[in-house]
């Protein structure tokens, strides 16, 4: 009995080594396509949820993807503290680059360093200097997975060919901010008391989690 188990089990380490070296000699043969080529992308999230815009410019060479992207004029919704204090939340900025690794031709991962400025505001009250309660800014590190996918890839037209779509999650840690502790104290109006903030997360509800979509265009064909 034990040696058929060995048998057995020897039988699955030699296929699964097979079906992995295959698989492999596979994408090292594997022209990856768009390749040495410029995209310019546009993210839909910040538009139609946040109430601002993004650009993005991504750059990928056979094995390799390089971004820099640059959110303006965001409004995230907000949760825990900062509802219950009746306080707003404004982005002037979101701004970083990000280098990855294409694991295929069309599924990145990317370590993205980038930097935030944050600015506080009672709700309802007009954003201005004057009635800036606020301003900061955090450092965030993490990592983003995306996939690229060009709808037109095999069409007869080569301009439709640059027509693509980025859908990315990622996941971008605070390391740092500008406030002492990470957290600031003020007279809040609603409640007539000094009340405490930390810095906020960017992601979905205060957490490190973000998702989006891109559309755009990525110059010079698929080969």
């Amino acid at each position: 009995m034990k040696n058929i188990i060995k048998n057995c089990v020897l039988g699955i380490v030699i296929v699964s080594l097979s079906v992995i070296n295959g698989f492999s000699q596979s994408i090292k043969k594997q022209d990856y396509l768009y390749s040495n080529k410029f995209s310019l992308m546009a993210g839909l999230i910040q538009p139609t949820a946040l109430g601002g815009g993004n650009i993005e410019f991504n750059y990928f060479t056979k094995k390799m993807a390089f971004d820099f992207s640059h959110g303006f004029s965001l409004n995230p919704p907000v949760v825990g503290d900062f509802q219950t204090q009746g306080v707003v939340l404004h982005l002037p900025y979101s701004t970083g680059f990000g280098v990855g690794y294409r694991f295929t031709q069309f599924l990145d991962v990317r370590f993205e360093p980038k930097l935030h400025s944050w600015e506080v505001y009672n709700k309802g009250e007009a954003q201005t200097e004057a009635t800036k309660i606020k301003d900061f800014k955090t450092i965030t590190l993490g990592v983003g997975v995306y996939y690229r996918y060009f709808p037109f890839k095999n069409s007869e037209n080569t301009f439709l060919h640059g027509f693509t779509t980025s859908t990315s999650l990622r996941y971008w840690q605070n390391v740092g901010t500008t406030l002492s502790n990470d957290e600031f104290t003020y007279k809040n109006k609603l409640t007539g008391k000094n009340e405490t903030l930390k810095a906020p997360n960017i992601g979905i509800a205060n957490t490190p989690i973000i998702f989006n979509i891109a559309i755009g265009y990525t110059f010079g064909g698929k080969n």
